[in-house]
């Protein structure tokens, strides 16, 4: 059973995308009695809708000849594709011309379930994470919850909930820009650092499009901010001032008042009158590194504004599987670790795995992202050697020059072979073969799913000629 807004009934829709998210939309929509109009650039995807019977119209013709333009309600969009920078996409254009409105998928779930209780998630790194956390300890508190939206499971896919159900949604700065209805119970800001700035125009923009999970109208609302960096901060201290409704600061750096923080290597809740030590990090194995303290940090807070007790989100942080592609521990052979940490597709997300570990052959490179890997110098000395591949391999090899010793492999098959030789070769104490690119994977592969995805084959087919533990 799927969700689906009768809002639409009898009317026409466009749906521009026919991705994950478009597909799920229209399947969606097809009981409905919504008038559908659904297209893709890409005629492999066209034709893949056309064999579902999913309607297809040229919404690319200004001569509308494609769609009549003049009836058509709104066009759900694919947050994926350009509607204003770095250049609007045409459909974009000719809908701005008609005064038609665009919005994504998610905007069609909150209509729909406007008595539903909504988490949103967003940050730059972090989000499927702590996302994927919350959605495990209301779980593990026995309360009706689905979990969607970036994290990979389409908003429109999602079982419909009663009216005290949860959804728990991970925002993206591209689908924020594109739910003008958002209304989160609670709202989550992990972090900001530039990313994507292409397609906002800038840093401003980003932060902006960061800003619109805070976007409420009649609800209460609880605002869970990270403090730990400068945009972050600036836009906690914004909310506090003006935000009618509860903002909890969240940091690993030290308790804040009236917040949750990290000390003596202890969650500790102080949003009362006596901070208390509510959980131990250690006991949480699959949620290693600082950024994992905050993002536990951020799913206590917003369980606790559910309801759910300390205790209670304790048990499930302990029993929490993880997440695959975030330092996502493969195999171990012959003492080496591999991890799969492909998610970090830029030099920030890297910066975390790369303070887990002490004796590292690294994995990086792709399709680069803006600012390179000159941030991460803190942490050379833990690289033991590094194995490049991809378009960034020639200037992350003039960055590391002269303090890591670098590795020309230019693919992902040699850079996992040459890595774990080397570390079998050396014999150091806890060496770890790790995948954390700190680059987009479109050079080489489809998503950085497809990327982990054969970074565990290859190292399945290492453990299988060798002899590992899974």
């Amino acid at each position: 059973m799927t969700i689906a807004s009768y809002a639409y009934a009898d009317q026409d829709l466009a749906i521009m995308g026919l991705g994950k998210s478009g597909m799920a939309t229209a399947r969606a929509l097809l009981s409905t009695g919504v008038r559908i109009h659904a297209w893709d650039d890409n005629p492999a995807l066209r034709e893949a809708a056309r064999q579902e019977g999913i309607p297809l119209a040229d919404l690319t013709d200004p001569n509308e000849k494609g769609v009549n333009w003049h009836t058509l309600q709104a066009v759900v969009w694919s947050p994926g594709i350009a509607h204003t920078y770095p250049q609007p996409h045409p459909v974009a254009s000719l809908a701005r011309r008609h005064g038609v409105p665009l919005f994504c998928d998610i905007e069609l779930l909150v209509r729909a379930h406007k008595d539903s209780f909504f988490v949103g998630v967003t940050g730059t790194n972090g989000k499927s994470t702590t996302t994927a956390l919350i959605h495990h300890v209301l779980n593990e508190a026995h309360l009706p919850t689905e979990v969607g939206g970036n994290l990979g499971y389409p908003a429109l896919s999602l079982k419909p909930l009663p009216f005290h159900g949860t959804y728990v949604l991970e925002l993206s700065s591209y689908q924020l820009e594109l739910v003008p209805s958002l209304a989160c119970d609670v709202a989550v800001m992990l972090n900001i650092t530039p990313d994507h700035l292409a397609r906002h125009g800038g840093m401003d923009g980003y932060i902006a499009a960061k800003r619109h999970v805070f976007q409420t109208d009649a609800r209460p609302q609880t605002a869970i901010v990270g403090v730990d960096d400068d945009p972050s901060r600036q836009m906690f201290n914004a909310l506090r001032r003006q935000s009618p409704g509860r903002v909890i600061p969240i940091s690993v750096r030290m308790v804040p008042t009236g917040g949750i923080g990290i000390s003596g290597g202890h969650l500790v809740d102080a949003t009362e009158s006596r901070p208390r030590a509510v959980f131990a990090l250690a006991e949480a194995p699959t949620l290693p590194g600082a950024h994992n303290a905050q993002n536990m940090a951020a799913a206590y807070a917003a369980a606790r504004a559910r309801g759910v007790d300390a205790r209670t989100i304790a048990r499930a942080f302990a029993s929490f599987p993880g997440l695959a592609h975030r330092q996502e521990l493969v195999a171990t052979v012959d003492g080496v670790r591999f991890v799969n940490d492909s998610k970090a597709t830029n030099a920030d997300a890297a910066d975390k795995a790369l303070g887990c570990y002490d004796a590292i052959y690294w994995i990086a490179g792709g399709q680069p992202k803006e600012g390179g890997i000159a941030s991460l110098t803190p942490h050379f000395p833990r690289i033991r050697h590094a194995f490049l591949i991809g378009q960034a391999a020639p200037a992350f090899a003039q960055t590391l020059a002269g303090q890591v010793t670098t590795h020309a492999c230019e693919t992902l098959d040699r850079a996992v072979a040459e890595a774990a030789a080397l570390a079998w070769r050396e014999g150091c104490e806890n060496p770890v073969v790790l995948l954390s690119p700190a680059c987009a994977s479109w050079d080489q592969f489809r998503s950085f799913e497809h990327r982990g995805e054969v970074f565990r084959a290859l190292v399945g087919d290492l453990a299988r000629t060798r002899g590992g533990t899974p």
